[in-house]
């Protein structure tokens, strides 16, 4: 038997401690799981991002995160959390829903939640928004501003979630203009319907030629497609999840913004199991008014939307939800 010299055992249990201080540094922490597009797509995934990033300038923790690349690895990277100790864990997106479910009954006390999808179990945070709500909103504000009568919508992937978009702001424009048109078009049926902006720009420019003059996209990335075949069209685009209106300065009406960046944020300052439900009322979602848009929206224009948006959170208004009865029946 060899004899291992003595610096060499102190060096591994120097190496042995730091990874035993560094499982306990993880231990405790937060994990945010961002889902495909990544934290930087100008959307969805971005605001969370914002929101993670507040809560850690104001407590100066760190927090874990993980950026989903393929469909393959929302499990693995839920539960490779889960056995760093992480807690809570954030998944963003609905699409992370069936893999939750899954690892929260293995780890039964450790924290987890999800924004925008629900997961029933008892150690899951649930936190869903009134898209419907805020769709109606900006509906109402593209028909108003409308100069033909005929507005489009461009959703991402073709899943109830976005026909929730649709259907609002669909509802949004017939209400406030009975004889308009909406001309409405999915991007695809697979999660690369996120990231396609070519398509968007595709399906933006059938919908124009048809008379279109502003066009509402739910679609993360393949939004900025959208936003750029406006501009280059010379018509009106509407943003989504994000305040989007920097993208296109003087083009972009207005954001159907969801406040996913507060809903991270909330979750990170006291996570509470069950359910959130997220709509104009408890400030979840909301339309985007700043520098870059005040030009388009008049004093009239803002007055009206203001007593439209009263009108829904005190229920005079009610809008339907096509995620009920996947129908969207008003």
């Amino acid at each position: 038997m060899i004899a291992t010299p003595l610096f060499v055992r102190a060096a591994v249990t120097l190496a042995l401690s730091a990874l035993s201080l560094s499982a306990l540094a993880q231990a405790g922490q937060p994990a945010v799981i961002f889902d495909m597009g990544g934290k930087f797509d100008k959307s969805f995934n971005e605001s969370a991002y914002r929101g993670v990033e507040r809560w850690k300038k104001e407590t100066g923790k760190p927090y874990l995160e993980f950026e989903i690349s393929n469909d393959t690895q929302r499990v693995q990277a839920i539960r490779r959390m889960a056995e760093r100790g992480a807690s809570p864990i954030i998944s963003i997106g609905f699409a992370q829903a069936s893999a939750l479910q899954q690892v929260a009954k293995d780890f039964p006390k450790t924290q987890f939640a999800i924004i925008d999808s629900v997961v029933n179990a008892p150690n899951v945070q649930s936190v869903v928004f009134k898209e419907h709500e805020g769709s109606y909103l900006v509906g109402a504000m593209a028909a108003l501003t409308s100069k033909t009568g005929k507005v489009s919508f461009v959703g991402g992937m073709d899943i109830p979630l976005i026909r929730k978009f649709q259907c609002g702001f669909e509802q949004g424009v017939k209400a406030t203009n009975p004889k308009a048109e909406v001309f409405s078009n999915m991007t695809g049926t697979t999660s690369s319907a996120w990231n396609d902006p070519t398509r968007g720009g595709e399906l933006a420019k059938s919908q124009f030629a048809k008379g279109s003059d502003i066009v509402f996209a739910a679609a993360g990335g393949t939004g900025s497609g959208v936003y750029q075949a406006a501009k280059d069209a010379g018509k009106l685009a509407i943003g989504v999840d994000s305040n989007q209106n920097h993208l296109q300065p003087g083009t972009m009406l207005t954001s159907m913004v969801k406040n996913v960046d507060v809903a991270v944020y909330n979750v990170l300052k006291g996570w509470k199991a069950g359910v959130s439900v997220l709509g104009l009322k408890e400030g979840g979602v909301e339309y985007a008014l700043d520098q870059h848009n005040s030009k388009l929206i008049s004093p009239a224009l803002k007055t009206k939307v203001e007593a439209i948006k009263a009108d829904i959170v005190v229920g005079k208004i009610k809008v339907a939800d096509y995620m009920a009865d996947n129908a969207c029946k008003y």
